[in-house]
């Protein structure tokens, strides 16, 4: 699942983002969300989120859970 929907990302999701640095590389950093930083609903690069270690980028990614 991509991260462009605000709905699909919530606080504690473990999720892959783009960091501001790594946009041209597309280098991608795993964390679990702390904060939502967007408030539109939608975004066509990504919903901004804090991770808990403080790092900001856009969702690139949503890491499916296995049940």
């Amino acid at each position: 699942m991509d991260g462009k929907n605000r709905s699909d990302i919530y606080p504690g999701l473990e999720v892959d983002i783009i960091l501001k640095k790594d946009q041209r590389s597309g280098k991608l950093t795993r964390g679990i969300v702390a904060n939502l930083l967007t408030s539109s609903p939608y975004h066509s690069r990504g919903i901004k989120v804090r991770l808990e270690d403080g790092q900001i980028g856009r969702v690139a990614e949503i890491v499916e859970e296995d049940f």
